[in-house]
């Protein structure tokens, strides 16, 4: 049986197809249309996937969108004319009845477009969030977490998994939202709102908790184990804004776009992440109480926030935790079809996510013909580019490598990554200012073989998709310090042998030439950008940026020192 999952309602959209319960083809949107958090209706992710399997339209069985049509409205109408003054609320319903109608539209539009005439099925937004959890988890039972801005007009839920089983007990309706406060701050830090929150949780921890007590009035901790969020100070549940003037008056004006940063902004990130972290933990630990589960799988925008899943999973009584790599909307697309083959046709489960290549991967002539337009830079085919490559990383040089199919989510997983020597504390510095044109407080990845991750990292704990940030070991930040944060952490991503094939070889490579079974792993793209989909995006960013070399399939490039 043919399912495709679609997330087209709103940013971060894609497409996946399930194939008789094993997800065959996932893509995002933005890599192909190059339109980073795209809204675009999810068309050449959907027609990739099929060409992936030699599939057409007519063999889809069923088409899984991860939003249930009309809930929106439902829910906003009821939570608009309690909490809002009548002019707001009819605002704000007019505002929904208008968005829910425009999803209709989408996806009747999608129906005609594609000459679908097989099943549709709507999945709730949270419940494709869990799904994506759970289904795609190594776990029969587990307690099941997704904490997002919103979707369905929730912001959080609470349930459990057991074998195909998926149940939501219960839930935290909108504008009560961690994820809307951690963007509306991300906006007054001068960051980009649901872009770039990432940004914030690395710059929290050159902060001071000087703030920290003031910021816990944001979030009322609720015996229930659930939350309340002080609107007080906010203005995001209302038509244009963020903040109230009341947060402006008390903590200052927003910080301009791009301009300085300074120790306030520093501890205003600080005082965020910790209230973040904390209403994290109150959550967590009244689930595990709730459910007596064992293991926790966790999904939604904030699960993307990997200080503070390691914190869920070192201070609670939680043993083992799973996030999958497209936590985000994105990973609804496979969500809802996975939630239709378990849960709604009660079939078994007979797949985990083990590694994240589930993406494009260009064909020998794509390879050739990107070559073969860029002769100027002196290609030459090399035997083993893993080999090749960690020699040349051991040198000091900074390495694009477009290797295999592409990795899903919004972390470069060693398919789609430009790599670096850990060792060089000064890596940091170029890769930020030379490479990526970010900047400078933003840390970088260590990519460490699993083998070797508890010599490096304290409380070590396998790791594939990045999303766990744990101390570096005291003894080995001197050995790694081009990938050690401020505050002597790293978001590490755990290589294992099985799954990431010439990124594991080209780590042991590594080793072997140092002695450092780790290398500095970031995206392939430049500030703005997609991750690279196709070889000639990545000879742009290679020809437009300070690598040094670039390995696409078996072919490598070099540029010829200044």
């Amino acid at each position: 049986m043919n399912i495709l999952g679609i997330n087209s309602f709103a940013h971060d959209t894609a497409a996946c197809l399930v194939v008789d319960g094993i997800p065959v083809a996932f893509v995002e949107e933005e890599r192909l249309n190059r339109d980073k958090h795209t809204r675009a209706f999810p068309d050449l992710a959907i027609r990739w996937c099929l060409d992936q399997a030699g599939l057409e339209m007519r063999d889809i069985d069923v088409v899984a969108f991860s939003h249930e049509a009309g809930v929106d409205f439902r829910r906003g109408a009821i939570d608009a004319v309690k909490k809002l003054p009548h002019p707001l609320a009819a605002k704000r319903l007019a505002a929904q009845a208008y968005v829910d109608t425009n999803l209709a539209r989408k996806q009747q539009s999608f129906v005609r477009r594609w000459g679908y005439q097989g099943r549709t099925v709507n999945v709730g937004h949270h419940v494709a969030h869990a799904a994506s959890a759970f289904f795609a988890s190594p776990f029969d039972a587990a307690a099941v977490l997704t904490l997002d801005r919103g979707g369905d007009f929730l912001s959080t839920t609470v349930g459990r998994g057991r074998g195909n089983r998926l149940t939501i007990e219960r839930e935290v309706r909108n504008p009560d939202s961690i994820g809307e406060i951690y963007t509306a701050i991300t906006w007054y830090l001068g960051f980009l709102p649901n872009c770039d929150e990432g940004k914030v949780m690395g710059l929290a921890p050159y902060g001071r908790d000087r703030l920290a007590t003031e910021f816990k009035d944001l979030i009322q901790l609720t015996p229930d184990g659930l939350f309340k969020v002080n609107l007080e100070w906010f203005r995001y549940q209302l038509e244009g804004g963020y903040l109230s003037k009341r947060f402006i008056e008390r903590w200052g004006p927003p910080r301009a776009p791009r301009s300085e940063l300074t120790p306030h902004h520093e501890d205003v990130a600080y005082a965020l992440q910790d209230v973040t972290e904390e209403a994290g933990l109150h959550l967590t630990r009244a689930l595990h109480t709730a459910t007596g589960e064992r293991n926790l799988a966790l999904a939604g925008g904030v699960a993307l926030n990997s200080v503070m899943n390691a914190r869920l999973l070192n201070e609670t009584p939680f043993e083992d935790i799973f996030i999958q790599a497209s936590a985000g909307d994105a990973g609804n697309a496979l969500g809802a079809a996975l939630y239709v083959w378990h849960h709604l046709m009660d079939k078994p489960r007979e797949w985990s996510m083990t590694h994240p290549f589930l993406g494009p991967e260009p064909t020998d002539a794509d390879y050739r013909r990107a070559v073969d337009n860029s002769a100027d830079l002196g290609w030459r085919e090399v035997a083993d580019p893993a080999a090749e490559a960690a020699k040349m990383i051991a040198d000091g040089k900074i390495v694009g490598w477009f290797s295999g199919r592409a990795e899903i989510g919004p972390r470069a997983l060693g398919a789609r990554s430009i790599l670096a020597d850990p060792r060089r504390a000064e890596m940091k510095d170029i890769v930020n200012a030379r490479v990526k044109h970010r900047e400078g407080f933003r840390p970088f990845a260590p990519a460490v073989l699993h083998e070797d991750g508890d010599e490096y990292f304290e409380n070590y704990h396998l790791n594939p998709f990045m999303l766990l940030v744990l101390p570096v070991r005291p003894d080995k930040r001197g050995a790694i310090p081009a990938v050690t944060h401020v505050d002597g952490t790293g978001r590490l991503q755990s290589v294992t042998r099985d799954g990431f094939g010439q990124f594991y070889r080209l780590i042991s490579e590594f080793k072997a030439l140092t002695g450092v079974p780790v290398v500095l792993n970031t995206s392939f793209n430049i500030m703005g950008e997609p991750i690279v989909n196709r070889p000639e995006e990545a000879i742009h960013d290679f020809l437009n940026t300070g690598m040094d070399a670039l390995f696409v399939g078996p072919y490598l490039a070099e540029k010829t020192p200044a």
